[in-house]
């Protein structure tokens, strides 16, 4: 990069550089000749001047560094300066009434290959009007080759000048860059938990620093906790395994000992246990790689009602459900959230879980109360986690995968909603899951609560 910036950088110093002495040269030479019209204009003015007053002499010997002729009325050249004199007229354009006339002739007295500036002047002559011509050769379009030497040579060294220094400041800028580049490969030949340095400047380099840090920061967390989703995943998985195995081995050393039910009731189970594991993590796969759009407006009291229903024993949950509170979701995700909810409460509740649906502002309160022993305040965001073991009685050995609480914040965060978890008012639990609330719906302005 630091090549073609400077090559660039470079090629744009000399064509404008060279555009820029272009210019100058081209006023310059401007100016000259206007000066040298100028001159000639008033040369051949004085020998007006002279020839009205009657004091020019002929021939125009005191002239030998002018080019000038004098024609008479009938067209005839009466004098002329010495490098002129016997030659024909030099211009046959006349003046412009009494202003002077200019005109670039080539041809004619002058030597082949010039071309010279003419001016035509008026000038009485005994009544007569006489044109005085003066003629100088045209400025060079250079106007001098030293000048063109001097200007071609300074255009190289300040292309130079310009491209040297552009080199300077592009491996200046880019030393962060280059900083970063060799710390992102000692960190992906060490491990994760290093940083590229962010300069003091406030430009894009930083952001770019900033940016490339933060991102590091996600990938080591997503490394981390894949590594202990793996560690969790396989000792969950290991364990069914492992029952199931030695009972088949058992079986198949002993069998005539074996109870051929019994043996095909507890690998079922364990079967099972493996598919609900294995059908979880394929759930909490799909919600990391990008939840569906949701495509379904519903009534959360109507689905928590119709989950409820679905229960053993419904008569253990107490409803307290506000109607017309709408969500955007995908139904079958919002029911796994629900279900999950309520098998955790119902799993630690002692007699009662009290659910409520409500409007909360913007949002729709979702509430999951049990009168279990509780979840200490340190435990609370670690019960999200996959596989996470408690010491107290929420312990997956009650049953459960383990990974339920993980997929409803999931599912929650996926419909842009939140779930965290406090102290309940009849002495457990209590799951809060906020989602936003339909926009064109009522959202049960209406807290008319239903109770069963």
């Amino acid at each position: 990069m630091t090549t073609r910036i400077t090559l660039f950088t470079g090629v744009v110093a000399v064509l404008l550089c060279s555009l820029t002495t272009a210019v100058l040269m081209f006023a310059l030479n401007r100016f000259v000749t206007k000066s040298l019209i100028e001159e000639i204009t008033a040369a051949g003015g004085r020998v007006a001047a002279q020839m009205e007053q009657g004091n020019l002499e002929y021939p125009l010997a005191g002239l030998q560094s002018r080019k000038i002729q004098v024609v008479d009325g009938q067209g005839r050249v009466v004098a002329s300066t010495p490098q002129l004199r016997g030659k024909p007229r030099m211009a046959t354009f006349p003046p412009e009434g009494t202003m002077a006339a200019t005109s670039v002739v080539c041809h004619g007295v002058f030597p082949r290959g010039e071309c010279d500036v003419v001016v035509a002047q008026r000038a009485q002559r005994a009544g007569e009007k006489w044109i005085v011509y003066s003629a100088s050769p045209m400025i060079p379009p250079l106007v001098d080759p030293r000048v063109a030497t001097v200007a071609g040579g300074s255009v190289m060294l300040l292309a130079v000048a310009i491209t040297y220094l552009g080199r300077r400041v592009v491996i200046a800028s880019l030393r962060p860059v280059v900083a970063i580049r060799a710390e992102l490969d000692e960190i992906n030949a060490a491990s994760l938990d290093r940083r590229v340095p962010v300069s003091d400047s406030d430009d894009e380099i930083h952001d770019l620093a900033s940016s490339v840090n933060r991102t590091l920061t996600r990938l080591e967390t997503a490394m981390e906790r894949q590594r202990q989703f793996t560690a969790d995943a396989s000792h969950e998985l290991r364990t069914p395994v492992a029952g199931l195995r030695a009972q088949l081995e058992e079986a198949q050393l002993h069998p005539g000992d074996t109870d051929l039910g019994d043996l095909l009731a507890h690998s079922l189970a364990d079967l099972d246990r493996l598919q609900a594991i294995i059908t979880d993590l394929l759930l909490l796969a799909r919600l990391e790689g990008g939840a569906p759009k949701p495509d379904e407006r519903v009534d959360l009291a109507t689905v928590v009602r119709a989950e409820v229903s679905r229960r053993m024993d419904p008569r253990k949950v107490r409803l307290l459900l506000a109607p017309e509170v709408s969500v955007d979701v995908v139904h079958g995700q919002i029911d796994r959230l629900i279900t999950n909810l309520l098998d955790n409460a119902e799993r630690h509740a002692r007699q009662t879980v009290v659910v409520e649906v409500r409007p909360n502002g913007d949002s729709a309160e979702l509430i999951v109360d049990d009168d279990g022993e509780g979840i200490a305040e340190a435990d609370r965001e670690r019960i999200f986690e996959r596989f996470t073991r408690l010491d107290a009685a929420r312990s997956r050995d009650r049953g459960g995968t383990g990974l339920g609480l993980a997929i409803a914040r999931g599912i929650a965060q996926a419909h842009h909603g939140t779930i965290e978890v406090t102290a309940s008012s009849v002495g457990g639990a209590r799951f809060v899951l906020r989602l936003p609330l339909a926009t064109s719906s009522n959202n049960g302005r209406e807290q008319a609560r239903i109770s069963s």
